[in-house]
């Protein structure tokens, strides 16, 4: 997610009712690309292994191409990786998030960040 001080923007970008992409599938694509393995991932974002698969297969049938590939196994031979489509999805997906937070930053954004309620 596009993140600076107070200010989070993100979007998804939708396929029917569900996101084809958006914040959790972004970090979902990020932990695999990271662990290469597909359970690791899901330890280190504090996903469960069914809740990360099945994000893992949305993102492959929602898309053209397949995002991620995975290889059965266990230790050296198993494991998940980006395709090359899957890594162009992950920085193009980052590029706009850096892009709306570019042409969000400015005085109306200052105004709402300085408009809050203090928290507490």
């Amino acid at each position: 997610m596009a993140i600076d001080g107070p200010v989070k923007l993100s979007f998804q970008l939708m396929r029917d009712a569900e996101p084809a992409i958006g914040p959790g599938k972004a970090l979902v694509l990020e932990a695999i690309d990271r662990e290469g393995s597909i359970s690791a991932a899901g330890r280190a974002i504090g996903m469960s292994y069914r809740r990360i698969w099945l994000l893992a297969e949305s993102l492959n049938t929602d898309w053209r191409e397949r995002v991620i590939e995975t290889r059965v196994g266990g230790g050296k031979s198993g494991g998940a990786q980006l395709t090359p489509f899957g890594r162009k999805l992950l920085d193009t997906y980052r590029n706009v998030e850096a892009r709306m937070m570019a042409v969000a930053a400015g005085d109306d954004l200052d105004w709402l960040v300085a408009a809050r309620a203090p928290t507490g």
